[in-house]
Order: C-alpha cells, then structure tokens, then sequence
C-alpha cells in the first residue's frame, strides 16, 4: 500500500520523539515537528480505516473520559478514537462516584488507571482550574506508575481546558490544511477569528485563544476581533505575538467584525465570554456565591445583547476573499432564525457551509488518535508497515 510508503516518509524527515510518553496539554507546548506529526499520523490512521485495514494496536484496555462540561463531538470523537486504536471507553461521572464525598485528584488519578492507557478531560469552565487540574491528574498517574502501583502511565490528554481546546484547533486546522492542498498553500491566508452573538452567556474562551496560539504558527495572518470588554486571555495573546513573529505570519486586533472579514480566507465567527467575567465567575463559584453568580449572569446576558449585530451574514460573506471563505465552526453554532431568534450565523450562510462544517468535525476523532498514538508507540512508521503486512479487515461483510 503505497500510500503508506508516503505517510512513513514524512515522518521520517520530522522529530517527534519528545511525544513519546508523554501528554498533550497546550499546542503551543509542543514542537513545529510534533505538531506536523500529528496531523500525519492522523491522515494515516483514516487511510487505513477507509482502506478497510484495522488500527487496533491493543487488545485490551481502557480510555478513561472525565467531561465536566457538556460535550457532543468531543465526548464521542474521544470515545472513536479510542475505539479506533482498541481501547473501550469508561465515562468516570464525578456525580455517581466518591469524588462527590471529598475523594482527592491523587487518589481518584490512581484508582481510575489500573488499566488505563489514556485519560481524556475536559474542564474549561473556570479560569485558572481547568489546566491545572489536568496536570494535577497526570502528576498523580504519574506518581503512582513510578511507585508500582500503575502498571503502565496513562497518556493525558486535554480535551477542552480553561486556556486551550487543542484536538478542536487540530482538527480545524488539518481541516484547512486538506481545504487548502497543504500547509505550504496557507503562508499569507487571512484568518478572522471573531467573536459573534449568543443569546447564551458564559463560553469557554478556549477556542479562540486555541485558533490564536496555533494558527499564527503557519504564516497566517490572524486577525482576533470583538467587541470592547470580550478581551481573551493576555498571556494567549502574547503567544499569539511571539508566534507570528516566527513563521512570518501577523497577529492582529481589532473590535469591528467587518474589517475582520475584508478579504478574509477563513472566517471563525463564535460567541465567547469575557476574560474578566469568567475570571469573576471562577471566584463567585469559589465562594458558593449564588446570588452574585445569578447577578453577573444578568449583567452578561444583556453585554452580550448589545452588540446582536455581531452575525455572519451573507453581506459580510460577500465581503471576504472573492466571496468565499472558508467558514469554520467548533458547533453547536446559534443559527439565527433556527436554533435561536438571533445568533451567531444567518441560517442561510450555515446551511451553505453544513458539508465543509461535517467534514470538519470529522477530522477530530482521528486528530485524538493521533495524539494517543505518539505518546504510546515510539516508532509509529514501523507500527503502520506491520499494519499492513497483518492485513487484519476491519469490516469482514
């Protein structure tokens, strides 16, 4: 299968060994090389599914998913993933278990990972928690692997935290790589990433520092806009800054979405709450402060509503790079006239975009495989020519 010939080829020319047994917290944390690795690895897991060759490298095991937020893509892009390279899915409910009676993150990291190979977290709810209880986890598993109590370290990987939601940006990304016929086509490309309306209040802002932080590392001019008082993360930005710098790329800030979308060739649209109001809500939590937590949530709601005319419309479609950027969306998005009176994306500009946004989605699943892989398989070239020589059907119909 030739076309495994290629995969193992691009990965020979990239060094990626520092993935091995390790974890997956921030893009930004990992190397030009890993980074490619990934989307490479990712490319060739999907190659042999399509060519009908099975990618389960274990035969037992477990992938351990810890969501403390809602989740539909990722919660069961997570669980394919896992599926993919052989591993069952076991969701840890913090509801239904001792968490809920003061069990410590030591302990509970240790008694989830006797037979798991990956954790998949998601905590992106409170400024300055969720990272942080990631590496806690991995602290702990990590711990008890090197006191013999763990057979094996489990991988970590982040799934949506408080400052990144790497497999989304990933998969975007590899997405635009794909739309675009490669990372070398995309020097130069304007990308708007904007916030928009939401008659919802609260959003991570993972997703825009994510696009942030990973995007600049391409060349691409990365124009973040908003309306004043929906800052992100300053430390995000300043990531941002420094990686521009070095791929050649730009990272600019403005608070109009129209010139955010002049000429742009990837447009990103998605509501976002405020870096200080999200900062404020992590300390009303904090206090058990239900009343003040109910006050900001009114305060949000009508800051939000001040600026409805924050819409990707067709009009402001017509103003991009000859009418037709690319339009990105993590979803669900709050589609006007559709899944709310007035939202982030005119319902006719979405149902235009509904295949490119499904094939979008489709690229997380095997992005998460990807970075379970690397952090377990060493020489991941010499895993997929044995693939290949097992033969093993993945469908026997």
């Amino acid at each position: 299968m030739a076309y495994i010939n290629h995969f193992n080829a691009t990965l020979d020319g990239l060094h990626f060994g520092g993935m091995f047994d390790g974890d997956f917290f921030l893009t930004w944390e990992k190397t030009w090389d890993e980074i490619q690795a990934v989307f490479t690895v990712a490319d060739a897991l999907r190659a042999l599914r399509e060519d009908n060759v099975s990618t389960k490298i274990f035969e037992s095991g477990l992938g351990i998913s810890l969501f403390r937020d809602n989740s539909t893509r990722t919660r069961f892009s997570f669980a394919s993933a896992c599926n993919l390279l052989g591993l069952e899915v076991q969701d840890l409910d913090e509801g239904k278990s001792q968490i809920a009676h003061g069990e410590t993150v030591r302990e509970t990291a240790n008694m989830i990972s006797f037979m798991a190979d990956v954790i998949g977290i998601r905590d992106d709810m409170y400024i300055g928690k969720g990272n942080a209880y990631m590496h806690a986890v991995a602290d702990a598993v990590k711990e008890g692997y090197l006191d013999g109590v763990l057979e094996q370290r489990p991988t970590l990987v982040n799934l949506q935290c408080d400052i990144d939601h790497p497999t989304q940006c990933m998969a975007d990304m590899n997405h635009i790589i794909h739309h675009f016929g490669g990372i070398e086509n995309l020097k130069g490309k304007k990308v708007a990433m904007t916030w928009a309306y939401s008659p919802s209040y609260g959003k991570p802002l993972s997703v825009p520092q994510g696009v942030a932080g990973l995007f600049t590392r391409f060349g691409m001019d990365v124009h973040l806009a908003h309306p004043k008082g929906y800052e992100v993360m300053p430390e995000v930005e300043e990531v941002a800054r420094k990686n521009a710098l070095l791929s050649g790329g730009t990272f600019t800030k403005s608070n109009s979405m129209d010139e955010a979308f002049k000429d742009a060739d990837i447009v990103y649209p998605k509501s976002w709450a405020p870096f200080a109001a999200m900062e404020k809500r992590t300390t009303l939590y904090g206090n058990g402060d239900d009343a003040g937590i109910k006050a900001l949530e009114k305060e949000l709601l009508a800051q939000n509503a001040a600026h409805k005319d924050w819409e990707c419309t067709e009009k402001r479609m017509t103003a991009t790079r000859g009418g037709k950027a690319l339009y990105l969306h993590c979803l669900p998005a709050d589609i006007t006239d559709v899944s709310c009176k007035e939202g982030e994306v005119a319902a006719s500009v979405f149902d235009r975009y509904r295949v490119p946004l499904y094939k979008q989605a489709s690229h997380k699943p095997y992005v998460i495989a990807a970075m379970i892989l690397l952090a377990k398989v060493k020489y991941p070239q010499k895993l997929f020519a044995d693939l290949v020589a097992r033969g093993t059907n993945r469908f026997f119909g």
